[in-house]
């Protein structure tokens, strides 16, 4: 049973079993929400995120919790009784209870970055109030003045941390999959208004889980980490490398065509073929490759990609494959 400092404690906290479903939740978190224990208990965690947070539960929630056996600072958003998108900073961790998997996990609400923004608003609208009867009122203008500029310090600080933590994959400190999904949205707005093809790379290391199984997972953690280093020194000046989820990662190529997209996955196989992995001895890489075409669209140009890095798979691993040459 929750002990009762737990129920009442100033953050909200969440239990749910490896499945996913809910059973354990605080009253702290139940009155944030405007939910009961009975609207809570028994249902599947995803059944209060959006769409777009599904995707970040499945790219980063629980491969880091399978993985690493804890999450740290995830930004995300889950829908209160109303149906509204309330902002949290979870944690989590798992542990084994009576022979089973549980996740535990702590919730922090992001109201204080809203109030500051709403507050901001107020203070500007209060300062051009102010400045129509400057005359009358110019010590209260230069007043409200330093207030906003405490107050858009404090903001940015704010907004500093959480685009850090939203935008970066905590483990390879490249970006991660939040990031790559907005910077292909960008691509492909590019595409329609100006014409600038593109191609995208997935890239999956071969055989990592017997990486894991054998040297075990800080090692696995080292050539992940490793390996992002290599792939962004290895790009671009504008190419975006990303960390998919797990051991996959994605580079978008802007301004590059099919010949010179598979140009590049070729150096990257042969660069980290040929690169020293004290850690495991060697180490190999598969890549898909797509790039966008006039009936593309964000969810094709990925299934391509990794439809590509499927047949390299099969073919033998350590290799590209563009989707064209299926």
């Amino acid at each position: 049973m929750m002990e009762v400092r737990l129920k009442e404690a100033p953050c909200g906290f969440i239990s749910f079993d490896h499945n996913g479903y809910i059973n354990e939740v605080n009253n702290t978190f139940l009155e944030w929400m405007g939910y009961k224990q009975e609207n809570l208990l028994g249902k599947h965690i995803e059944s209060f995120l959006t769409m777009a947070n599904k995707l970040i539960f499945h790219s980063y929630f629980y491969p880091n919790i399978n993985l690493h056996g804890y999450v740290e600072e995830l930004f995300i958003n889950f829908a209160n009784h109303t149906g509204e998108s309330i902002p949290y900073l979870m944690n989590a961790r798992r542990f084994r209870q009576d022979g089973n998997d549980v996740i535990d996990c702590s919730l922090v609400q992001m109201k204080k970055r809203i109030d500051y923004e709403l507050e901001l608003r107020t203070t500007k609208k209060q300062m051009e109030e102010a400045y129509l009867e400057k005359n009358r009122a110019l010590s209260k203008l230069e007043q409200i003045y330093l207030e906003i500029e405490k107050k858009q310090i404090e903001l940015m600080e704010i907004n500093s941390d959480l685009v850090k933590i939203s935008n970066t994959d905590k483990l390879t400190g490249i970006s991660n999959r939040r990031f790559f999904q907005k910077k292909l949205e960008e691509q492909i707005v590019m595409y329609r208004t100006e014409e600038k093809t593109f191609s995208l790379l997935i890239i999956d290391i071969d055989h990592f889980k017997k990486v894991n199984d054998t040297y075990g997972h800080q090692i696995g953690d080292i050539v992940l980490a490793k390996l992002a280093n290599i792939l962004k020194i290895q790009v671009r000046t504008d190419d975006i490398v990303a960390r998919f989820g797990g051991e996959e990662f994605t580079i978008i190529l802007p301004d590059t065509n099919v010949e010179e997209a598979i140009l590049i996955a070729q150096k990257l196989n042969r660069t980290i073929e040929v690169s020293e992995w004290t850690e495991t001895g060697n180490l190999t890489v598969s890549i898909g490759l797509a790039t966008f075409s006039e009936n593309d669209t964000e969810d094709s140009i990925v299934k391509k990609a990794d439809q590509a890095l499927y047949v390299s798979k099969v073919k033998g691993r350590n290799r590209a494959t563009h989707f064209r040459n299926l």
